[in-house]
């Protein structure tokens, strides 16, 4: 137990060093992402509260022991879009009594240097920073005998063309990817409540989080009235230079995402869609853009848009939007408005189990979180400390070798669990 406490008190510290560096912990992420003050700011806030709770987890803790042996490190791969709830993905990982070598994305070297410059006077060489390309460091690891597991933050597409070195170095591999969450209305909702809740959570750092809600199903009774709000909700979003405390929301930082989502309004409006609201693209600067008439087979239904896109398309029963929700590679997240009965129904048809588990093959038309009447600062309570977080089809999943067999695993998850053994005799 003397061991937990002991890294836990690491943890106090580092809370203590991030609120005498908050302002500058937030005009860095401001910098390097381009998120706004606003946001960095609130990410701060979420994340002290985060650390200070894995306080909570140290009977948990107390019973596991790390995956790596003397010598061994944990590999983790972060992605570009955040700042500060990064720490909870390294800190997890130490808790359990791992050291841990970290790689941020190139994009992120500011933020990378900074947090370095908080970690090794409290962590010293238990967590290590890597500044080499994200392929030689994901090569590397895989290859290094001294790597019994890496996690990865990033696209499906780029995590899958590493199957076979990891089943020929048995590694386990935590990856956690991309989302294309619907967010569905039904009638009896509190449609003011729904409305606010999709407008934040949509503009939120501009879209760009993999749980930001992408598929809008709007039930035929309610369609008009919804949409009404939302794009009041929409237009109402103050759009400007990210330093400024004004500011809502500024650009998208991935040109790749600003040509995806180019791709998708166009195919849209060739095949009927309307865009009511925004469409506008000035540089990297998307403007909230609403587009209704979507059909399901579009690629703004289907593809991951990471940006303040919107596309909604309407329905007529609950068998169908479980069908239409169902319908997509990714399975992270999913929202329900509605009566309470109905949409607790619902949200039961279309959550997964409450944590990973051995599959057989991917599992498509699950998700591994499903908030039903719930605002997403209620249902992302303790993500990656208590919480567990991670989906179905390529959201996310676990390759590993268990007595010479290579299993797959979906659903959600946490860092330190998979990253631990339980203690036996």
């Amino acid at each position: 137990m003397q061991e937990i406490e002991e890294r836990l008190a690491k943890v106090d510290l580092l809370i203590e060093a991030i609120k005498a560096n908050k302002d500058k912990m937030v005009y860095t992420a401001v910098r390097d992402t381009g998120f706004t003050v606003r946001e960095c700011g609130m990410e701060v806030d979420v994340i002290l509260t985060r650390l200070a709770g894995f306080k909570e987890m140290l009977p948990t803790f107390a019973e596991r022991q790390p995956i790596c042996g003397q010598d061994q490190r944990v590999a983790l791969i972060l992605p570009y879009n955040g700042s500060a709830w990064l720490n909870v993905a390294i800190t997890s990982i130490y808790l359990v009594g791992n050291r841990v070598r970290v790689k941020f994305a190139s994009r992120d070297s500011d933020i990378a240097h900074f947090t370095e410059s908080l970690y090794h006077p409290i962590f010293g060489e238990a967590i290590s920073f890597e500044y080499s390309s994200g392929r030689t460091f994901l090569k590397n690891a895989i290859s290094d005998d001294r790597t019994p597991a890496i996690c990865l933050f990033g696209t499906d597409r780029y995590a899958w063309q590493y199957l076979e070195s990891t089943r020929a170095h048995q590694k386990k591999f935590v990856f956690e990817g991309p989302g294309k969450d619907p967010f569905i209305v039904l009638p009896g909702a509190d449609l003011e409540a729904a409305a606010r809740e999709l407008a934040f959570s949509k503009y939120l750092y501009a879209g760009q989080t993999c749980t930001a809600p992408e598929r809008v199903y709007l039930h035929e009774s309610i369609h008009h009235d919804f949409l009404e709000l939302f794009i009041e909700y929409s237009r109402a979003v103050k759009m400007g230079d990210p330093a400024d405390p004004a500011t809502e929301m500024g650009p998208v930082a991935s040109q790749r995402a600003i040509e995806g989502i180019k791709a998708q309004l166009e195919e849209a409006l060739a095949r009927g869609a309307r865009i009511v609201l925004g469409g506008k693209i000035e540089g990297n600067l998307v403007y909230p853009t609403i587009v209704v008439g979507a059909s399901q087979d579009m690629l703004g239904m289907q593809s991951e848009t990471f940006g303040p896109v919107a596309f909604v398309m309407g329905f007529s029963t609950d068998k169908e939007v479980l069908q239409l929700a169902r319908d997509n590679r990714y399975g992270l997240r999913a929202a329900v408005y509605g009566s309470e009965e109905e949409a607790a129904r619902l949200g039961g048809e279309l959550v997964g189990e409450p944590y990973c588990h051995q599959v057989t093959e991917m599992t498509f038309g699950r998700f591994g979180t499903v908030s039903v009447n719930q605002p997403r600062s209620e249902s992302w309570v303790g993500a990656f400390v208590s919480k567990p977080v991670g989906g179905y089809g390529y959201s996310g999943w676990i390759w590993e070798t268990v007595e010479d067999e290579f299993i797959l695993k979906q659903g959600p998850k946490l860092l330190s669990l998979e990253t631990s053994l339980e203690i036996t005799g």
